[in-house]
């Protein structure tokens, strides 16, 4: 097994996954900027399984982007192997994650997600399906209370299996993505855990990395809405600057046009389309930042971006 996990420099500052928004070309810009890691948006084991094109498409990735981990959901154990060993074979990613972490209630409903953290005896099966049908290594997101179970009662149940590394993000399922952040159960996981631990949940500058890193002494952490419209984040955790007010609008423009050309390779104007809540998510905070949305929300090509940007 090639574990690319052991073999990177800590702290690990990786690109959390994100459905909707972790596509290549946002991987890619996170990685331009630094990110040692990234992972795949949700990919569904079930629609792999059944051989959905659209969702095969989700999981194509640039060289660049490596190490890069694939992150799969779902509910059934036969989709699960399915799916892990067609992405083995056929995708040839760095890794293969599962989600035990999305609060999301359509995926609940499916009994996919964070849920699936509170049935530990469905959740090994899931796992080990994974694990014997691939020669990638094998990562988990969970959080730090799904129902009844903690993260420290979930790792103790599984301590056995070769788990090679976990995402903890430190917040309950009923907490969603606000609220504070549980330190403490991230740093005892510890315990029950030997091998990469990424701490994960309110990380938006070089303070909040750094308190997170020292708290719960991880190997790492994953960054998730703190690289929403600020890709360069990677940077200023890894050099240790904010570099936020250096950022001044001709810089930012350039970064969206990075960004949108990237876009617009990939997926075409339908992509350009998709783009809009990044657009929207770079603007925020600017001078003007109101009427800037307003017409980015609108724009269907990266002709349109320009002009809006030229305006500007």
């Amino acid at each position: 097994m090639n574990n690319f996990w052991k073999k990177m420099h800590k702290p690990i500052y990786a690109l959390a996954p994100m459905a909707g928004v972790t596509d290549s070309a946002f991987r890619q810009m996170c990685k331009s900027f630094g990110a040692d890691v990234v992972y795949s948006e949700m990919i569904s084991a079930a629609a792999i399984f059944y051989n959905s094109k659209k969702t095969l498409e989700l999981m194509e990735f640039d060289k660049k982007e490596r190490p890069f981990v694939i992150q799969l959901f779902g509910s059934n154990p036969e989709h699960f192997a399915y799916a892990t060993k067609y992405i083995t074979e056929k995708i040839k990613p760095d890794g293969v994650d599962i989600n035990f972490g999305c609060p999301v209630k359509k995926v609940a409903k499916q009994g996919a997600g964070a849920i699936l953290m509170d049935n530990l005896k469905l959740a090994r099966e899931i796992i080990e399906a994974v694990i014997n049908n691939t020669n990638l290594p094998v990562s988990l997101k969970i959080r730090s209370q799904v129902g009844q179970t903690t993260a420290l009662d979930f790792l103790k149940y599984l301590a056995d299996l070769d788990i090679k590394a976990i995402m903890i993000h430190g917040r309950t399922v009923n907490q969603g993505h606000s609220g504070p952040v549980d330190y403490e159960i991230i740093k005892q996981a510890r315990k029950f855990f030997k091998g990469i631990i990424l701490a994960n949940g309110g990380v938006k500058s070089v303070f909040d990395a750094n308190n997170l890193l020292e708290k719960t002494k991880a190997d790492g952490i994953g960054i998730g809405q703190g690289a929403l419209g600020r890709s360069w984040i990677f940077k200023e955790v890894k050099s240790q600057k904010f570099i936020k007010s250096k950022v001044q609008k001709e810089e930012l423009f350039k970064i969206i046009l990075k960004h949108a050309e990237l876009v617009q390779k990939l997926k075409g104007d339908q992509g350009i389309v998709e783009m809009r809540k990044h657009l929207c998510w770079y603007v925020a905070g600017m001078d003007g930042s109101k009427d800037l949305r307003q017409k980015l929300v609108k724009v269907e090509s990266l002709n349109e971006i320009k002009k809006v940007i030229d305006n500007s």
